[in-house]
């Protein structure tokens, strides 16, 4: 069996293209109630190879390669939406700046809310 590199890494990356295409990503839609839903999911990758070529005493000169990936997946939360208001609802508990910036839409709604109550009053 000849040993062939290029085709083998060619192969494992068209396999990583495969799995890591915008379904994985983004999940596929679905409806809850009143809301539009759409999984968000954070994918990672990682990828190896080798080859090398050499003789043994008596068998003669050979060649070997091998190649190899993986892939983690980790839900992230749901893109939410109802109407014209669209919101990332996190599956997890995050710690410091993260959460910071998780609650800044609530605080623009907010915000906006009393800025529109406070208009009708006038």
């Amino acid at each position: 069996m000849e040993f062939n590199l290029e085709e083998m890494l060619n192969k494992v990356v068209e396999e990583l293209r495969t799995a890591a295409k915008t379904e994985t990503v983004i999940g596929q839609p679905f409806k809850l109630g009143e809301f539009e839903c759409v999984p968000v999911i954070k994918i990672s990758m990682g990828f190896g190879s080798g080859g090398g070529a050499g003789t043994v005493s008596k068998a003669g000169p050979g060649k070997a390669g091998a190649a190899g990936a993986g892939i983690g997946l980790e839900p992230l939360g749901f893109l939410v939406s109802k109407g014209d208001q669209i919101s990332l609802v996190s599956v997890s508990r995050s710690k410091g700046l993260d959460a910071v910036f998780e609650k800044i839409p609530d605080l623009v709604d907010k915000i906006i809310e009393k800025k529109s109550k406070k208009d009708q009053e006038v």
